[in-house]
């Protein structure tokens, strides 16, 4: 008996939860997220720490692990991403895609793939691939090519540039845009930084 109410009490609550979107479809009054633009909803967290990604859900904050099947997307991640291709806004952690990695705005943490980019990792990056571009980072890149506006640390590979430098740059061909001269082979030192040097 007890099992029969449970089952209906489910029931009830599902039949509730997909009339709500009916009536508002019916001409009720839209919910005020739907009178929010794209930018201004939050996003939501991931309902499991375990996030298997088909495709891009880019309001979803997921804090843990998220499986990219083929191809992820999300506004935030704390913790692992593995997979081919794996993008988000803001990540914390892990990155460890085969394809292309993407921090969009603020990255903290390592990525490991052929292709590797982030915003702003002014907190610890470390950037490990064929290329890697960021717009600044505070740690690391180690990769084929190495591309940065602003790098407080270390850029190591075949071709290393950065716009300033804080730091050493070790490879065949290393330009520091703002440094005289410019082009070094083999090394080349910076002594520019933004806010506090990595070492």
């Amino acid at each position: 008996m007890k099992k029969i109410m449970f089952s209906l009490a489910m029931v009830a609550a599902c039949a509730w939860a997909q009339e709500a979107p009916k009536k508002e479809a019916d001409g009720a009054a839209p919910a005020p997220a739907a009178q929010a633009s794209a930018r201004e909803v939050k996003a939501e967290k991931a309902p499991w720490p375990v996030w298997i990604a088909f495709n891009s859900t880019k309001n979803i904050d997921v804090i843990g692990m998220r499986f990219n099947c083929a191809y992820g997307a999300c506004e935030g991640l704390t913790g692992f991403d593995l997979g081919l291709i794996g993008r988000c806004r803001y990540m914390e952690g892990f990155q460890l895609n085969l394809l292309r990695n993407e921090a969009e705005d603020v990255m903290t943490g390592f990525q490991i793939g052929f292709y590797n980019t982030a915003g702003r990792s002014d907190l610890l990056g470390v950037q490990i691939g064929l290329w890697n571009e960021a717009q600044s980072i505070r740690g690391i890149q180690a990769g084929i090519i190495n591309v940065a506006n602003a790098v407080s640390g270390f850029q190591v590979g075949l071709i290393n540039r950065s716009e300033s430098l804080y730091g050493v740059q070790v490879g065949a061909v290393n330009v520091i845009r703002s440094a005289e001269p410019s082009f070094l082979p083999l090394v080349n030192i910076g002594f520019e930084y933004f806010g506090t040097p990595a070492f």
